[in-house]
Formats: structure tokens, C-alpha cells, sequence
């Protein structure tokens, strides 16, 4: 299928409006593999100061969707601004999904965590601090000195988030992180990471397989369609933080719960 079939991207000199308090606005955006279609004319707010969840069939492009928001995959067409800024003024931490080739497995973990410092010209004791600090705030109780290799998964993938939230991002997006660990461990890193998002209120976007995850960390659960993909709905989910195992059970987690999982088999089933 070729562009002129798709609905009409956006001009780069086209204005972008979008509600109080959206952080990442998403505008006509139009994705294409091929002859598929992913993406057509997708419009998307995502808010400030909170953490949306993603997902949806398999398929469908969840883990896509943050990719081209933090410009890893390139759009075909359409804007996506932060805070009505560009990309590349925007700063974006990213977390994928396989730690296993996440890291330089050539550098030890400390500077793996602070490279991206290095990278925006952070002096040695600035990016030795600001490493020291991440380390306190996440309890890290395993040597930093080591090489990735030499680290358990939940190890490396800990080191990752922290490397991701080194700069201090305005935007952190998460694809799946904890797809790749055992219960414990991942029960481990989300409390970690939930702390953090109490602590500098980052906003994140979450790509989940798991809707028990997706709705225990969000703020909002994106319901997605099968492609050529749409928003199904937008769940809020208002349950104060921190949250713990308490919250599971809780009324308002279960009917979230049992709301989004309706959504997703009607979605799947069409």
C-alpha cells in the first residue's frame, strides 16, 4: 500500500493542539512495515506526571508505539511533540526489554550507568555522584564494579533502569521490562521503580504483556485494537501510591481490572 492510500500526515508547519497537562501529544501519526499497516492517523495525549500502561493484541505495535516516540523506529507520517517540543530537545530515557543486550558488555556497570552522562559532557565527579546517588536510592547491594556478564538478570536489568534515569529524563518509557525476570525479582524492580515515580513524578510509559502489572503500576491503562490500530479506551486507574500487594485485591484494582480485560477480548475477538 503506498502512502497516498493512508490518510494525510501532518505538516511539519501544522499546529499541534492538545489538553492542559498532556506531556507527549501524538498527532496523525502513521506507521507502515511493508504493505502493513500499523498506524494510520493514530492520535494519542499522554499525560504529565503519570505513568500509562500499554496494552493490547499481539501484534498490534505496542512496543512500536514507544519506539517511534523515542525515536528509535522512524514514522511515516504525522508529529509527535514533548511539552510542544522536538525530540531532540527533549530528554528520553529508554529501558528495553532484553537487558541481556542492553548494556556494553565491554564496560563495567558503573559506567554503564553513567554513560549517558559522559555522552552530554557531565564532568567524572558529577557522573560518579550522580551514580552514587542512584545506587543509594535503589539499595543496590551488589558490587557496580562488575561487568554486566557477572551480574543476575534482575541485576542487569536494575542497572538498565538505572542508566535510563541517570539524566534525569523528562520521559522514560519502559518496553516489557520485566518480561525477562523471575516473580521475585520483578515484584523487586517494580516497587523500585514505583518509588522513583513517587520521588520525581517522571512520566512513563509502560509496555506490558501482563494486565495485572499494567494496572498495578499506571495511572492509565491504553486499551489498544488490532491493527491497523486504534485506541479501544483510555482506563484510569486512581488507586493511591505507593501501592503494594494490598492493592491487588482491592475493589478498585479488581474492577479496573475486570473493565480492561473486557476491553482487550472484545478487541481480539472482533
Amino acid at each position: 500500500m503506498t502512502m497516498t492510500a493512508l490518510q494525510h500526515p501532518l505538516s511539519a508547519r501544522s499546529v499541534v493542539t492538545a489538553p492542559a497537562q498532556t506531556h507527549i501529544t501524538v498527532r496523525g501519526l502513521v506507521k507502515t512495515f511493508d504493505d502493513a499497516v500499523v498506524y494510520n492517523n493514530f492520535d494519542l495525549d499522554i499525560p504529565k506526571g503519570r505513568i500509562m500502561s500499554v496494552f493490547g493484541p499481539n501484534g498490534c505495535g505496542k512496543s512500536t508505539l514507544i519506539n517511534m516516540i523515542a525515536g528509535l523506529v522512524p514514522i511515516n507520517g504525522g508529529q509527535i511533540l514533548f511539552d510542544g517540543k522536538e525530540r531532540k530537545d527533549t530528554t528520553i530515557g529508554y529501558v528495553f526489554q532484553n537487558y541481556r543486550e542492553a548494556l556494553f558488555p565491554w564496560m563495567r556497570t558503573v559506567d554503564n550507568i553513567g554513560y549517558p552522562l559522559v555522552l552530554k559532557g557531565w564532568r567524572p565527579k558529577q557522573v560518579a555522584d550522580r551514580v552514587e546517588e542512584l545506587a543509594a536510592s535503589f539499595g543496590i547491594g551488589f558490587d557496580l564494579n562488575l561487568y554486566p556478564y557477572e551480574l543476575s538478570g534482575g541485576q542487569q536489568q536494575t542497572a538498565s533502569i538505572m542508566r535510563a534515569l541517570a539524566p534525569r529524563p523528562e520521559v522514560v518509557l519502559l518496553d516489557e521490562p520485566f518480561s525477562a525476570l523471575d516473580y521475585e525479582m520483578t515484584l523487586s524492580i517494580r516497587e523500585k521503580l514505583q518509588q522513583v515515580f513517587i520521588d520525581t513524578k517522571t512520566t512513563m510509559v509502560l509496555v506490558s504483556h501482563d494486565l495485572e502489572e499494567a494496572v498495578y503500576l499506571a495511572d492509565q491503562i491504553l486499551l489498544l485494537t488490532k491493527r491497523p490500530t486504534r485506541i479501544a479506551e483510555i482506563v484510569d486507574f486512581t488507586a493511591p501510591r505507593p501501592r503494594t500487594l494490598d492493592t491487588l485485591s482491592e475493589s478498585a484494582f479488581v474492577e479496573t481490572k475486570r473493565r480492561s480485560l473486557e476491553i482487550f477480548q472484545r478487541e481480539v475477538r472482533r
